[in-house]
């Protein structure tokens, strides 16, 4: 084998939204900088990314009901859809930025307007879907949303979902024109095309074997290049670990304190995809249900319009399944290899405190496919088992680590930073709603990295995000500015007065 020493500014690892992402960012504030991606696989966003394996919501707190949990006394908690509602405003920030500056083109090749939707079943049900309308349509960010418990102007919202339907309980559902479809694979390989062209070198077919610090403070990062068959060299003052479910074992190569007592759950996931055209054209929307007793938050039931290659696609599910590879591409030796000796009490502790989940996961994976059937015709009453067929979605690995609040062993359903102390390495775990938030998850990474370069910065990320450093949820008048001029350039609406 051949060594090969190299420098570089700026090291990320893996090719999928997140790394994009970052090296977009940048290359927009420090055009001069020298920045490598290294991508095991041979094609830019084919894990967390890929169309078939991201849920491609586009996510925005507009539909999912686990964002505003209902307390105690009653109330509707809505801190975390406002959060992740301003973090997506956040990316079509950026992405309308892109497409004006012409620096990607064809935003319909990546985003899609289409409505979000909430639907429940049984009076306790469609007091909570009122309570959390009330509560949210007093924010500017969910401006637009309607509330309707009339069994006729649902049949005019989903009338696949309501078609064959005998209503002999009470529904209700909340509808907003405002969501999106987006393909993260498609708009990934589109960044990664406009870096290329600014000499930002990806290098596909090459995976990262091991991360060491050397004795500068620098890192050098061994790669193998399967072209070749020959091991490199390289070294950076900055990595960033955006791999997706490998995200964890490299990290974990750095032996940095902050990886220590952490460990990760794989999950991986299953959806029905309907193959009638006849059925397919008789739903417009994303509509979420609410999650089964004791499932996990990244099991809440939805039916899904996609918008995949150019077509119009139909999607029901999650379905849970278990696999112990951290990629859909990995190794089934991957969740053996993560437990190490400072995270083995952690992952036990895990294992003690989610009896629940496991009977869950054991369940689903037992089920039938006409089983899975019988749970899409709560939403499809006359669903045909011919019409659809199983298609396996990406891995997810759920983050595992010692909190106060949950103590040992406490398993994280959303997305984790995790940075060495000095800031010259940072690496992302977990998932949802992770690719929608991906510019704000990539500015926080940066904030704490570059600390020095921020001041710099900033007027240029004011410019490509005009609410960087603003509270979107507390004006109502920048909110309003921010969706004319996303909507326009990313083709989401065509007439002013639908967000008036």
């Amino acid at each position: 084998m051949n060594n090969s020493n190299t420098s570089t500014d700026v090291i990320l690892i893996g090719a999928g939204i997140m790394s994009a992402t970052l090296a977009s960012l940048l290359k927009e504030l420090a055009p001069d900088w020298d920045i490598t991606i290294f991508e095991k696989l041979d094609q830019a966003g084919q894990e967390s990314s890929n169309v078939w394996n991201n849920a491609g919501t586009g996510h925005s707190a507009l539909c999912e009901l686990n964002y505003t949990p209902e307390q105690p006394d009653g109330s509707i908690d809505i801190s975390k859809a406002l959060n992740i509602n301003e973090k997506f405003q956040v990316s079509k920030q950026f992405w309308t930025h892109l497409v004006d500056s012409g620096l990607i083109k064809d935003p319909k090749d990546f985003i899609m307007p289409l409505p979000h939707m909430s639907l429940v079943h049984g009076q306790d049900n469609v007091d909570f879907l009122k309570k959390r309308f009330d509560a949210l349509t007093d924010n500017p960010l969910f401006q637009g949303m309607e509330f309707s418990d009339d069994p006729e102007k649902l049949k005019e919202w989903i009338p696949l979902i309501m078609g064959d339907r005998t209503i002999d309980h009470p529904m209700a559902a909340t509808k907003i024109d405002a969501g999106t479809d987006v393909n993260f694979g498609a708009l990934t390989r589109k960044l990664l095309g406009h870096l290329e062209e600014k000499n930002v070198h990806v290098k596909y077919n090459h995976t990262v074997d091991d991360i060491e610090r050397r004795e500068d403070g620098s890192w050098e990062v061994k790669v193998r290049n399967f072209e070749d068959n020959t091991l490199e060299y390289h070294t950076s003052g900055f990595v960033f670990i955006g791999a997706g479910g490998g995200a964890l074992s490299l990290l974990q190569k750095t032996e940095i304190p902050e990886s220590k007592h952490v460990g990760g759950f794989p999950v991986s996931g299953q959806f029905l995809v309907c193959n009638n055209p006849d059925v397919i054209e008789k739903h417009h929307a994303k509509v979420y249900g609410k999650a089964a007793v004791g499932a996990p938050p990244m099991s809440v039931p939805h039916l899904d319009t996609r918008f995949i290659d150019g077509e119009q696609s139909l999607l029901f599910g999650p379905f849970a399944g278990f696999s112990p590879k951290f990629l859909k591409a990995g190794s089934n030796m991957d969740l053996l290899n993560s437990v190490r000796p400072d995270n083995a009490f952690t992952m036990l502790g895990a294992g003690a405190k989610n009896v629940p989940l496991t009977k869950y996961l054991v369940q689903q994976l037992l089920q039938t496919k006409e089983q899975r059937i019988e749970q899409l015709r709560e939403f499809v009453p006359d669903a045909k088992s011919e019409d659809w067929d199983i298609v396996v979605a990406g891995q997810r690995v759920q983050v595992i680590k010692d909190t106060e609040e949950g103590g040992k062993g406490t398993l994280q359903f959303g997305t984790e930073v995790v940075t060495g102390a000095n800031g010259s390495i940072a690496a992302l775990l977990g998932a949802s709603p992770g690719a929608s938030t991906a510019v704000s998850i990539m500015l926080e990474i940066m904030e704490k990295c570059f600390p020095q370069q921020l001041e710099e910065w900033e007027p240029k990320i004011k410019e490509m995000i005009p609410s960087y450093g603003k509270s979107l949820r507390d004006n109502p008048e920048l909110v309003h500015e921010i969706r004319m001029n996303t909507a326009k350039a990313l083709g989401l609406v065509e007439k002013e007065e639908t967000l008036a």
